[in-house]
């Protein structure tokens, strides 16, 4: 790796950082500087539109500004009026803006909002309510408000984005030229990131021919002089992220050089921006690549560029790293300093994946002290970097002229947002002559409102700059306060204290594959670890068995619920511990992907922890009560032994989470692993008899579902089942039970389903799809929560699908054991062709939308993802348990749409796609369906986050990894004490003496 990990403590991060600034800056002599700007601002704010006023006016925090942002970001992109009607009443009926200040922008608002009231549609509408809709004429007056509110959006899009067409951009920057010579622009030819091929192709034709028309109109030679471009390099390849890194290097590179060529023969500056923290390694590897060529072949070309991130960790190694690739070939490179655009992303990430620090500072002012080291060390290197400082933030500014006048003649620029920070930058540039260029947003209003959105965020936080500099309130003192001190603790809890301080449980640590240091262990365990053989038990000692288990049940059940808790501590302490041996189990004989072994692992964990804790809560004594002289106490009891049948899409976690559920209950187990998976369930059985928990505790028992399955359910003294399959099996086990003489067995059994996804015209189709691509392809679509089926509004279909299409084309499909591996192969050749069977009925009746590509790699039972259109929801008849989507339009009413999902018996995942924050309440509380996500994807619930399980042909309840869960596995005990029995009730007697 070029750089350190990005996951270390930020204590000692910010204390070097504050080291390197001692004695370059004198803070005291910053706020003088900055004072009188500030005031200026202050005496003569901004136009009501720029950030500052709209902030000051409608806070972020606040509904009506949550109400104006979520707009913003949809209302362009909806097609049809209906709906755009519905979220227009859905967010403006959620906000008042009575209280608004006495302002150009606010009584246009509020005015907005009084017709809206008038005549938009109640919230109720959607949610089903009998009430009756709104007649022709207040109809006719909603499509006035949302034409009205469209207009607004229009307007407010105008204020942050230059142009919608680079030379509509250009005219707008020609007019500030005239105004102010030394400003200089930036064009950003903003849009998400591609995922599709012709996604990349359509965003390099738009850099090509944005670098074009800004060349026609260059004059100098000096791209310090002239206006640049800012390209996304994500933008310019579908698969822009580090397991496709051979594939990146080998077509990305091509393409950025040529822009490259073009810039450089402009003399243009071209920088390439910063993207997320888990893609830094990568763009310095395309970064020193076009360097190199750079060096080669456009040496005296000065206007290549890279933007970097402050509020990363690594943000000052990263400028030493730069500078060093521009000594190492010779080159004067622009560096473009900013704080970072994904705070919120970075923060969720590490969360979600467990690591052991944050890789981005939290506390706002840590990232202003990482920004002054930054530009200390960007100004120390002149003969490598012309530096680009983007801020808004006056004492930045200020401390930065402060530092570049201690070192001398070193020539710089500022920057800042197009929209943004106008009232500081007219102050600065009256009383410095440090030159200015404006970053500025070119592009659809339709497409860039989701760069606003994320523009808001950033600068409506109430710690921000720009929105302190508008709240009178904040004092200047307070405004241009130090930031150079060390918090020594994170604002934040760490990633593995998610869940609380000791004692309460730990969130299971992870693995950043992208960090080499951390996915080498992983590597090292694939050489070295095999796949044991499992002897077969044999079905004719099933009683033999169950006696084992019901012997062992007398003293486990008799063991404090602490110690039998302790002991699941002990084995996700070192099931985490031997992660990555695991990890390579599951490789090898799961056919996982890494990311999915991690993640199966970490859930394994997960499950051990929970449940550990789960048994000390409820097998408390509860004290009932009751009339005096008696005391009444209800607790819980296990059960005896339980057979626990797990399967073989997730056999580590599921098989644990099963067997750990029982033992922390007091239970004992007869555990029969998925036949095609024994070695990981032995292993993890070997762990646990490890870890404290008695042989007779927990036994493994391998073999087929027909014979050893069977056996074991049909064993007299099994005091419940278990069950995670199919819906078929888990039926002949209900009937197995049925027909046993003696007490009635308990079954819990989690089943797969149909599950759906339902996408209105608000959501976001990169989004939509990014979802629905994780959901219905990750783990080649063996997952019992796996996206079978995709209703997508007809208004949008069309565009979505096709961006499905190209982006399952781009997924790679082969040996699970490399990183780059998308989808590995399905189990085994019974699966393979069950589920050819199924593509074979679909090719003859449904329309192809992703057909069968030749892979890669030739192996067993691969399945490259396959996608088909169908007329309806009634044509989806069965599950297929593999990477197959069906796609059906709808038009109408969505909630007629969930009637017919519910219609298909099964309950198990549903996602909604859609920024109506009504419709998606609705929707959810019509479907019957165990686990329901809003705009994101279904995969992957999070023990204790998102308890896991279905209703109907989905499974029995009650959720795994949720709060009710260990109850199935108890017996309930009223214990009720006469305490008058030995004469009377001598406290009673006492309290009235």
């Amino acid at each position: 790796m070029r750089l350190p990990t990005p996951y270390r403590p930020e204590a000692d991060v910010v204390a070097h950082r504050l080291a390197a600034l001692k004695g370059a800056l004198d803070w005291i002599s910053v706020v003088p500087t900055a004072t009188p700007w500030v005031r200026a601002v202050r005496d003569r704010p901004p136009p009501f539109w720029a950030m500052e006023s709209l902030l000051r006016e409608y806070p972020i925090s606040s509904a009506e500004g949550l109400a104006l942002m979520r707009l913003a970001e949809a209302l362009l992109r909806v097609p049809d009026a209906e709906t755009a009607i519905a979220l227009t009443a859905d967010q403006l009926g959620r906000a008042n803006f009575d209280g608004a200040a006495d302002s150009t922008l606010a009584r246009l608002s509020s005015s907005a909002i009084a017709l809206s009231k008038k005549f938009l549609p109640h919230l109720s509408d959607d949610a089903g309510d009998a009430e009756p809709g709104p007649g022709l004429m207040a109809r006719l007056g909603a499509r006035t408000v949302v034409a009205a509110t469209l207009r607004a959006v229009q307007l407010l899009g105008r204020q942050f984005v230059l142009g919608q067409t680079i030379d509509e951009a250009m005219g707008e920057a020609r007019s500030a030229h005239r105004k102010h010579a030394a400003l200089r622009f930036s064009y950003d030819m903003l849009g998400e990131g591609a995922r599709t091929e012709a996604d990349a192709q359509r965003y390099l034709d738009s850099y090509v021919n944005a670098i074009r028309s800004i060349a026609a109109a260059v004059n100098g030679d000096r791209p310090e002089d002239n206006d640049g471009i800012s390209i996304k390099l994500s933008a310019l390849h579908p698969r822009y992220e580090d397991a496709q890194r051979e594939r990146v290097m080998r077509e990305l590179v091509p393409r950025v050089w040529q822009l490259c060529e073009l810039a450089a023969d402009a003399h243009l500056n071209l920088t390439i921006d910063a993207e997320e923290v888990d893609r830094l390694e990568l763009s310095l590897d395309v970064f020193e690549a076009l360097a190199a060529r750079v060096a080669a072949e456009r040496p005296q070309w000065r206007g290549f560029g890279v933007a970097m991130q402050a509020y990363q960790t690594r943000a000052l190694e990263l400028v030493e790293h730069i500078a060093a690739i521009a000594r190492k070939y010779k080159l004067r490179l622009m560096c473009r300093l900013v704080k970072g655009a994904y705070w919120d992303a970075e923060i969720k990430r590490a969360q979600e994946l467990g690591l052991p620090h944050y890789p981005v500072f939290t506390h706002k002012h840590h990232t202003d002290v990482s920004y002054l080291a930054c530009a200390r060390a960007l100004l120390a290197a002149p003969d490598a970097i012309y530096p680009q400082f983007a801020t808004h933030n006056a004492g930045t500014i200020a401390a930065i002229l402060q530092m570049a006048g201690q070192a001398g003649d070193v020539p710089f620029e500022l920057q800042r947002l197009h929209g943004m920070g106008e009232g500081i930058y007219r102050e600065v540039m009256k009383s410095t002559g440090v030159p200015v260029r404006i970053y500025a947003p070119v592009g659809r209003h339709k497409d860039l409102l989701a760069y606003l959105v994320r523009r808001l965020l950033e600068n409506g936080a109430n710690s921000s700059f720009v929105n302190q500099l508008g709240d009178e309130s904040v004092g200047t003192g307070e405004l241009l306060s130090s930031p150079l001190w060390l918090d020594k603790e994170a604002s934040l809890p760490l990633p593995l204290a998610l869940y609380g301080p000791p004692p309460a449980r730990r969130n299971s640590q992870g693995i950043d594959l992208t960090v080499e240091s951390m996915r080498a262990p992983l590597l090292d365990a694939l050489a070295t670890t095999a796949v044991p053989v499992v002897p077969a038990f044999d079905p004719q000692r099933a009683a033999e068995a169950v006696a084992t288990a019901a012997a062992g049940f007398r003293s486990w059940s008799h063991t404090p619920v602490s110690q039998r808790a302790g002991a699941l501590r002990h084995a996700a302490d070192a099931l985490e511990a031997a992660l990555p041996r695991f990890c390579a189990l599951l490789v090898k004989e799961a056919f996982k992907s890494w990311s999915d072994a991690i993640a199966e692992v970490r859930e394994a964990v997960d499950f051990l922890r929970y449940y550990a804790d789960e048994a000390e809560r409820i097998m408390r004594p509860v004290a009932l009560p009751g009339p005096t002289g008696e005391s009444n106490e209800l607790r819980l009891t296990g059960r005896g032994p339980w057979v626990c049948i797990s399967p073989w899409n997730f056999p580590l976690a599921i098989f644990l989470g099963q067997v750990a559920a029982a033992l922390a209950t007091g239970n004992t187990v007869l555990a029969k692993p998925a036949e095609q998976t024994p070695a990981i369930a032995s292993e993890a059985v070997k762990l646990l008899h490890a870890a404290g928990v008695p042989p007779q505790a927990v036994q493994l028992l391998h073999g087929a579902g027909e014979t050893v399955g069977a056996a074991l359910v049909a064993a007299p003294g099994v005091a419940g089942v278990v069950f995670t399959g199919s819906t078929q099996v888990a039926k002949i086990i209900h009937r197995a039970l049925a027909a046993k003489d003696g007490p009635i067995v308990p079954l819990i059994a989690e089943t797969g389903g149909i599950n759906a996804m339902l996408v209105d015209p608000t959501a976001l189709p990169e989004q939509v799809v990014d979802a629905v691509v994780q959901s219905a392809f990750r783990s080649a679509g063996q997952r019992c929560s796996a996206l079978r089926l995709l209703l997508v509004h007809d208004s949008i279909a069309d565009d979505v699908v096709a961006m499905i299409r190209g982006a399952a084309k781009e997924l790679a499909a082969g040996d699970p054991a490399l990183l780059s591996t998308d989808v590995g192969p399905v189990i085994d050749r019974e699966a393979f062709e069950g589920i050819q069977r199924h593509l074979q009925r679909l090719d003859a009746e449904a329309k192809v939308v992703v057909g069968a590509g030749e892979p890669a790699q030739a192996l067993p039972n691969l399945v490259a993802p396959r996608a088909y259109e169908v007329p309806s929801v009634s044509s989806v008849k069965a599950e297929i348990f593999g990477p197959v989507l069906q796609i059906a339009r709808w038009s109408g009413d969505p909630q007629a749409v969930i009637d017919q999902v519910n219609g298909l018996g099964f309950g198990l995942t549903l996602g909604i796609q859609t920024r109506i924050d009504s419709r998606a309440q609705a929707l959810a509380s019509r479907a019957h369906v165990g686990n329901i996500y809003v705009n994101r994807n279904i995969i992957g619930a999070v023990v204790g986050v998102q308890p896991f399980g279905g209703e109907g042909l989905s499974g029995t309840g009650p959720k795994a990894g949720g709060p009710h869960y260990l109850l199935r596995f108890c017996a309930e005990q009223t214990l009720t004490i006469n305490t008058t029995a030995a004469g009377g009730n001598a406290a009673l007697l006492a309290a009235s003496a």
